[in-house]
């Protein structure tokens, strides 16, 4: 049976495996609208990650286009994250019908006046204000190349967010980044589609953990500031044991992170030993140098883990704050650790993440929200 309504979603990346946080949200989304009977036209720009089978089986048709990396992907004024993913082929394949689009990210909206001109039903689904996130990687990158390219990118970026079209739908990840949308970018049509999750229900037990837990994709430079700041300034205080998981660490990392008996890194895990790293660890410490977008790491650990240690930057905005220890300093995060330690995880803890998590981060829920907006 062929759906009846389809959609065109255009990504910046192949949206499969699911496993950093902008296509969690995607890939969560696509199976949540195919179940909700919508069928799916995906377009997805592939620079680093191979074709995936298990989006054919999600998917009406699915198209990879390579994106232009380097010089090539160049072209002032916009932004970089924009030019390299300009194609042709791909604009010409959309306006073949008249679906309605669903750009992921400011990346893919390099045809999007073109789309207006033709009246097409377009809306953008924006994880980050991009001008503040690469301004954030512009303040913790260390290499002075990327430092520049990230600050320059983010300069583009504030001019370009600002241009997009006034009458564009945009559904921004939390309260806080549509309120920059609003009034920085003098936007109207802005609303608020938490995002899509990998699971279905919280699924966190009860009771003790064995080690305090860091994880992410550790070749992001403030995610691997996070962790060299756990390991130097609250690990080195507080001899329980620690374990920091995820992407590409670079081996700066992997040598601090043996320095120390209790300390340890695992590199690279897979789906089913990050989730059984989740499930064991007793407390999450999850502190953030950004507080852009909502942290989907976070969202993992409070649906899967015990206690969730972070700073006011993982949390500004999110709604998330009655769920989590939120610490202001090194010591205080010190202070926490070894408050909670020995604290058995509650029933009553359990019950609060449902109540609070089921509000906000039900996929049915919010598939039925993106519809209003995309018919």
């Amino acid at each position: 049976m062929t759906a009846e309504r389809k959609l065109h979603i255009v990504c910046f990346d192949v949206p499969y495996p699911a496993d950093y946080g902008g296509v969690m949200d995607v890939f969560h989304r696509i199976k949540t609208l195919k179940e909700a009977g919508i069928g799916i036209i995906l377009h997805c720009f592939s620079y680093r990650r191979p074709k995936q089978n298990c989006l054919q089986e999600l998917c009406d048709a699915v198209y990879y286009y390579e994106r232009q990396t380097g010089w090539k992907g160049f072209s002032f004024p916009q932004p970089y994250i924009v030019s390299s993913r300009k194609n042709d082929l791909l604009l010409d394949t959309i306006l073949k019908d008249d679906h309605p689009v669903l750009l992921e990210g400011v990346h893919c909206t390099s045809f999007i006046d073109k789309l207006s001109e033709k009246g097409r039903k377009v809306v953008l689904r924006s994880q980050n204000v991009e001008t503040e996130y690469y301004r954030h990687l512009y303040k913790w990158e260390s290499n002075l190349f990327k430092k520049c390219y990230y600050r320059f990118e983010s300069y583009l970026l504030a001019q370009y967010e600002a241009r997009l079209p006034d009458a564009l739908p945009v559904l921004c990840i939390c309260e806080k980044d549509a309120s920059v949308y609003r009034q920085r970018f003098n936007k109207k049509n802005v609303f608020v589609l938490p995002a899509f999750v990998p699971y279905s229900g919280i699924t966190s037990k009860e009771g003790m953990g064995n080690f305090c837990l860091y994880h992410g994709n550790l070749s992001v430079a403030e995610n691997e500031k996070a962790a060299l700041w756990l390991l130097k300034k609250v690990f080195t205080s507080i001899k329980v044991p620690f374990v920091i998981a995820g992407k590409n660490p670079s081996r700066r990392l992997r040598q601090m992170a043996h320095l120390c008996q209790h300390t340890c890194l695992v590199a690279d895990p897979d789906e089913k030993e990050m989730n059984d790293l989740i499930e064991k660890a007793h407390i999450h410490v999850l502190p953030s140098f950004n507080n852009t977008g909502v942290k989907l790491k976070l969202l993992t650990a409070l649906a899967a883990g015990k206690h969730c240690i972070v700073n006011a930057a993982a949390v500004d905005g999110s709604g998330l704050e009655p769920l989590c220890h939120v610490a202001t300093t090194s010591h205080a995060f010190v202070s926490v650790v070894a408050q909670l330690y020995h604290q058995p995880f509650t029933a009553e803890e359990i019950r609060l993440r449902t109540e609070v998590m089921g509000k906000n981060f039900n996929n049915r829920e919010n598939a039925r929200k993106l519809i209003q907006h995309l018919w």
